[in-house]
């Protein structure tokens, strides 16, 4: 065959294969970027979102449901503003079209001030989305140079997102991840996702599809517990702490009773250019709410311009494997995890208002400072420790006790170890209590441990301080001897001590007779130096601490009142603090208050004993000085004399 011929022939037989490769190309590009499939997909592995439940307007729980973005155009109360100044107007009621050329650095700004919001956002958004409803939007992503996988991304929006830095509109999502090139070929092959992913803050949680953290409905829809105010997504019920912008900084709640919410599921396609004409805001770069000049409290950028939209695999390979969880924070919490939630979420209320009015946050802090300083100076704060017996203001009590610890640092680090000891043990014995299933007895003993060390150290000092008020402060004091004498004539006066902590304990269970448990809880504050110093038996100890207390309330109650605040916040403020600098796993930081408590009881035990001597010695005054009025007056008996 001549070379022409062969060429011919050639091009003869190669014609059928070029036919058959494009018109294979376009299938297998219709199936990488298949709608209905995404679709389809979309719709079988729609989560279930967990929201806690709002029982009235206004109240605790989550008013905003995920609801669809387009509301937001088109809308006469929205404003589109520029990025050259803080507030520049575009346009009013701008459309989805008008974002579509990106517009970085623009803003879509809700009527309403995200620094005080108030209830104002959640009644404007139950007017516009009223009629509408739930709302996600799924989108299959694929990154390059990883093949044959996929994910499924699901994004949520709000209308406001109501956490310590709060913002108009949040945007969050989940992600579940295919070993599939497309989305037909996972339908095709009924696969199920090997791992799950849920946005938390700025980080996020993974678990792997059938783990036991994950809880999945009707076999393929994931349950999605949504943080009340913030949104972050949680695998299950409870309290979260957070001390990063990861995490978060403060506490997401998930406990509660919840609605659950089977939203409309909406696909944005795969390819750009179906994306574009079927949901024109796609293509947004600016803010979904206020920017200005508070760029912390700036509303946030779209699903587009998150890192999971173009590398959805770079995004969860950054996942942790859980979450700092407060054992049994569903039913029950701690005072480190109410003190840690508090200390942030309060800070935040005061950093929020002076970002918004800075004027006023600088005259409140200034009048606190000077209220402070009047308070300071107007209590006298020169003493010494010895003699005990002398009048003493409640400064002066103060620093007594600390003239003491100064003069001898050793002997009461040894007089606080055993009270430190006893509430490590109570604190263990309660983490166990709470993180696992135990006898109710064990979360009782550990209550008993607790309650007993405080009045056996108190005690114990009391009779310290006896022996160096008899001997000096250079005296040589024997520990053992000194809890040995405590312990026993404690006993002697356990009647009186028992019935105080019982009326106490039973007073604070009602919410109207709690005030009296303080009255109550007064009028014991000397029982235990008088018991110990006055060997009262009984119920003689009693009546004796109300008589001196009338003598020198006005020394005691600012006395009582930093021993109390000593006793209930610094260990949790301190655990608290702590959790930010070193998180420590959460049982470890719970024993934290209790350490804490044994080293700063022995510090309030001594105050009581110098606030029991000061009133003793008031109580004397007033004796001699009635005394001295009472030889003074004449017997009335006797009428005047008579002269003639």
């Amino acid at each position: 065959m001549s070379p022409r011929g062969r060429r011919l022939l050639r091009c003869l037989l190669a014609a059928p294969v070029l036919t058959l490769l494009f018109a294979a190309a376009p299938a297998r590009a219709d199936a990488d970027d298949d709608p209905a499939a995404e679709q389809a997909l979309a719709e079988r592995f729609a989560p279930v979102l967990m929201l806690v439940r709002q029982d009235h307007a206004c109240g605790p729980g989550e008013p905003y449901s995920p609801s669809a973005v387009e509301v937001l155009f088109d809308n006469p109360t929205v404003a589109l503003r520029g990025p050259w100044t803080s507030r520049d107007l575009v346009k009013v009621g701008p459309s989805a079209e008008d974002v579509s050329a990106g517009l970085p650095g623009y803003e879509l700004d809700l009527p309403g001030n995200p620094l005080t919001p108030d209830c104002d956002y959640e009644r404007w958004a139950e007017r516009q989305w009223r009629g509408t409803k739930p709302t996600i939007y799924a989108h299959v992503a694929t990154q390059k140079g990883i093949g044959d996988r996929i994910a499924l991304q699901y994004f949520f929006f709000y209308a406001f997102n109501d956490y310590n830095n709060k913002h108009e509109t949040d945007w969050e999502r989940i992600q579940l991840e295919f070993a599939a090139p497309d989305a037909a070929s996972a339908l095709a092959e009924d696969l199920d996702p090997d791992l799950v992913v849920y946005s938390q803050h700025y980080g996020s949680e993974k678990a792997r599809w059938g783990e036991e953290k994950l809880e999945v409905d009707d076999a393929t829809h994931p349950v999605v517990y949504v943080s009340a105010g913030s949104h972050a997504n949680q695998f299950s019920a409870g309290v979260f702490m957070g001390n990063t912008a990861n995490t978060g900084f403060g506490c997401d709640t998930t406990a509660g009773e919840h609605d659950a919410v089977r939203a409309e599921v909406r696909s944005i396609p795969s390819d750009p250019a179906l994306a574009r004409s079927a949901y024109p805001w796609i293509s947004y770069e600016g803010h979904y709410g206020e920017v200005g000049p508070k760029r912390f409290y700036a509303g946030p950028t779209g699903p587009n311009r998150k890192q999971s939209w173009a590398k959805p695999f770079s995004w969860s390979a950054k996942a942790r494997d859980s979450s700092i969880e407060v054992p049994g924070g569903g039913a029950t919490s701690s005072a480190v995890a109410e003190t840690y939630c508090d200390l942030v979420g309060k800070g935040s209320d005061l950093f929020r208002g002076y970002v918004d009015d800075p004027w006023r946050g600088l005259v409140v802090l200034v009048a606190a400072l000077l209220a402070v300083g009047w308070l300071v100076r107007r209590t006298s704060w020169a003493t010494t420790a010895l003699p005990l017996r002398i009048r003493r203001s409640a400064g002066q009590v103060v620093a007594a006790s600390l003239d003491v610890l100064r003069e001898r640092p050793g002997l009461f680090a040894l007089a606080m170890a055993p009270p430190a000891l006893f509430n490590v043990l109570a604190a263990v014995l309660q983490g166990v209590t709470v993180s696992s299933p135990v006898p109710g007895w064990v979360g009782a003993l550990a209550v008993l441990i607790g309650t007993a060390s405080l009045p056996v150290s108190a005690g114990a000092l009391a009779a310290v301080v006896q022996v160096l008020d008899e001997e000096g402060l250079g005296a040589r004091v024997n520990l053992r001897a000194a809890y040995r004498t405590s312990l026993r004539r404690l006993g002697a006066g356990l009647p009186a001590l028992l019935v105080t902590a019982l009326l106490v304990v039973g007073l604070t269970t009602s919410i109207v007779l709690a005030p009296l448990a303080l009255v109550v809880l007064t009028a014991g504050v000397l029982l235990v130096p008088v018991v110990v110093l006055e060997r009262r038996r009984g119920f003689a100890g009693l009546p004796r601490s109300v008589r001196l207390i009338r003598h020198s309330f006005a020394t005691l109650v600012p006395v009582l009142a930093l021993g109390l605040l000593l006793l209930t916040t610094i260990g949790a403020v301190v655990a608290a603090l702590l959790f930010v600098v070193v998180p420590v796993p959460f049982v470890v930081l719970n024993t934290v208050p209790s350490v804490v408590l044994g080293v700063v009881w022995p510090f309030v035990a001594l105050m009581c004993v110098y606030a029991y001597a000061a009133a003793v010695a008031r109580a004397q005054d007033s004796q001699e000085r009635a005394a001295v009025t009472s030889a003074a007056t004449p017997d009335s008996s006797v009428g005047p004399a008579s002269g003639a």
